[in-house]
């Protein structure tokens, strides 16, 4: 995207685009961002995946310059979100949790109105470019109290996308949704990257997380304790996949298992085998490779790998509760020396 009244502000794709050092945020006792260090790079959908209190959308409103740290820098398309906030917000696209519309404009009248607020254009054109955008050409003379609530997630992402900006924020963009309204705003995100904006969420849902992001940084009790690629993640925690199957017409014996490259800790227990493997696409063509040779049928064949919810798991001793509320404690600190170790390592 280029941005007309803010030339300056685009960034090679690949560059560092939001730059935040040593974040800290404050509310009396509770410390909510401690210490947060971000890197975001042009180009890419970056998530911030934690469970309720985690500390990420005070960490968002500060990175968007809505919420002035207690300590810490920012710098986001090469501003300085504490001096230099009117370049920061014409620079940026923002959707809230929560977005109030004016219930009886339609869909097109309100992406007219923001546009004409900004100052940019807003000429039917570019109002029915947007609609395209997201998805809602047909929704174009709908009010707004007519829409859905997927459609009224969407139509608040165009209204983000006014400006052309160079970095979108998605604060929670599919809480409350359906499964079916979900995906469909997945492909949103991807349409809005994909158009030149690098996009920034937060999220409580592994599976978004996991989908839709090059990289993740998970959030804890106010503190980063792990960031990379969903695979860097999920490779990092060195947790075995484990593959089971029901055999009938035959059985393989658990020498034959063992025997199947990357295969570990193999258990038959009447038709049903498990096993667990460091390398499972290699372990599943040997399990298919044996159960040929001895003639043996495979159902109910899985494949389960490890997934986010194990990362959050190992890393902090405890199951991924989106809903719990969290309250920062040093408890997390462990699990930041951890992550830190692997990345000098």
């Amino acid at each position: 995207m280029t941005n007309a009244s803010n030339p300056s502000v685009r960034v090679p794709h690949g560059q560092p685009i939001i730059e935040a050092r040593g974040l800290v945020k404050r509310y009396g006792a509770l410390t909510a961002v401690d210490d947060v260090d971000l890197t975001v790079f042009s180009g890419e959908i970056f998530g911030i995946l934690g469970p309720n209190g985690a500390g990420k959308t005070t960490t968002l409103e500060m990175i968007e310059g809505l919420r002035p740290p207690d300590a810490g820098t920012i710098m986001v398309a090469g501003y300085d979100t504490r001096t230099q906030t009117e370049d920061v917000r014409r620079a940026i696209g923002v959707q809230l949790q929560t977005t109030a519309l004016f219930d009886y404009l339609t869909a097109s009248e309100l992406i007219g109105l923001f546009a004409d607020l900004y100052g940019v254009d807003s000429s039917p054109a570019r109002v029915e470019h947007l609609l395209g955008m997201v998805g809602l050409l047909e929704k174009r003379d709908s009010p707004a109290n007519q829409l859905s609530g997927g459609q009224q997630q969407r139509l608040s992402i165009a209204l983000g996308l006014v400006n052309d900006p160079v970095v979108v924020f998605l604060d929670e963009p599919t809480t409350g949704l359906d499964p079916g309204a979900r995906r469909e705003l997945w492909q949103t995100v991807r349409d809005v990257r994909n158009s030149g904006s690098t996009v920034v969420l937060t999220t409580h849902y592994m599976e978004e997380a996991e989908i839709l992001c090059d990289r993740i940084a998970v959030m804890d009790r106010g503190k980063i304790i792990a960031l990379d690629t969903p695979v860097g993640l999920i490779e990092a925690i060195d947790v075995e996949a484990t593959i089971s199957a029901r055999m009938r017409d035959g059985a393989l014996t658990e020498r034959q298992l063992r025997e199947i490259p990357g295969a570990r800790d193999v258990s038959i227990n009447a038709d049903q085998l498990e096993l667990r493997s460091d390398n499972p696409q290699l372990t599943l063509i040997g399990l298919l490779e044996a159960a040929r040779a001895n003639h043996v049928e495979l159902t109910e064949l899985r494949s389960n790998q490890a997934s986010l919810e194990d990362v959050f798991l190992t890393l902090t001793g405890r199951t991924f509760d989106p809903e719990a509320e969290q309250t920062a404690t040093d408890e997390s600190e462990p699990k930041r020396r951890f992550w830190q170790r692997r990345k000098a390592a």
